[in-house]
């Protein structure tokens, strides 16, 4: 993690708010978290932060297969975090992970044990869009980004690693056809188009980088590189991107989302009030000038100012 002429600056967080202890599932074992915390009891794990179209915050929780709807307060403005209504939106047999709204009006979920799922707000039915590639189940998908053509670019993650570098990265086309983009991928995590929409960036966890990936006419990609690489004891996860191109890169072990400018400098880092198991973020909030940030391990969410304004989401062409 470098920078060229002055150190990042750091930017303070707050809590947003705080998943109720009505919730919590306080002494329950799952198998995620025998997977994934060595056995630890967790009570829950946010992940995927997205808004939809009223401004209202959508989470996932990963281990106990539940998406809640966070209200309450103008984007980080007003109201204390105990005042915010929290919604259960939906709850089945799954491990959701990221969430992301379809130009379409879907609610999208990279689930880990299911694939790619599709939910109705309005019933809170999860159903199946995506579950295996040629009739081989997906090792476990983790994020999604989806284009304003509608493409959906997801990674299936799983337990790679260093000592398996098989993540794979997918577009899932408008028409139907599926793409694998990357098949040496070392743990696949967040993705994020840049503002062109012809750069794909993704977070690999165990290599703890993010590497570019460019998009060609053809379809394929050529020279991914690493575009940047950080340290810890688990690596860069969530990403999204704002307007000047600025990449937003949240840490799951250094209590910090880095901020990347276009050519790799490290020019911010926003620093966690409240744990540093950061996860995840969206831009929300007046104009899309706030970030906010799912520390998963308390269960909270955090906002802080942003650089400059988020991509608006979902994109449109």
């Amino acid at each position: 993690m470098f920078y060229l002429d002055e150190p990042p600056r750091v930017v303070p967080t707050r809590v947003f708010s705080t998943m109720p202890a009505r919730f919590r599932q306080t002494g329950v074992r799952s198998a995620w978290a025998n997977a994934n915390k060595a056995g630890q009891s967790v009570d829950s794990f946010l992940e995927g932060p997205a808004f939809d179209a009223q401004g209202r915050l959508y989470v996932v929780d990963i281990p106990f297969g539940r998406i809640f709807r966070i209200e309450g307060g103008e984007g980080g403005q007003g109201g204390g975090e105990s005042e915010r209504d929290w919604t259960l939106v939906a709850q089945y047999e799954g491990e959701p992970n990221g969430l992301k709204f379809h130009p379409d009006g879907r609610i999208l979920i990279a689930d880990y044990r299911n694939g790619i799922m599709q939910l109705d707000p309005q019933s809170g039915r999860v159903e199946p869009l995506l579950t295996s590639r040629n009739g081989e189940s997906f090792k476990g998908c983790n994020d999604l980004a989806i284009a304003a053509n509608g493409d959906i670019y997801f990674t299936d993650q799983g337990q790679t690693g260093l000592q398996d570098p098989t993540g794979r990265v997918y577009r899932l086309r408008a028409d139907g056809r599926l793409d694998c983009l990357l098949s040496n991928g070392v743990s696949p995590n967040g993705l994020v188009l840049d503002p062109s929409g012809r750069v794909l960036y993704v977070a690999m966890t165990r290599d703890n980088a993010v590497w570019r990936v460019p998009l060609l006419d053809n379809g394929g990609t050529a020279k991914v590189g690493r575009f940047c690489s950080l340290f810890g004891t688990s690596g860069p996860d969530g990403l999204a991107m704002d307007e000047a191109g600025n990449l937003y890169v949240a840490h799951a072990s250094l209590g910090h989302v880095f901020v990347f400018a276009p050519n790799g400098a490290c020019i911010a880092r926003v620093k966690s009030c409240a744990g540093e198991t950061v996860t995840n973020l969206a831009f929300g909030g007046p104009q899309r000038k706030q970030i906010f940030i799912t520390e998963s391990k308390s269960g909270n969410v955090l906002v802080a100012d942003a650089i400059a304004p988020g991509i608006a989401l979902p994109r449109v062409a």
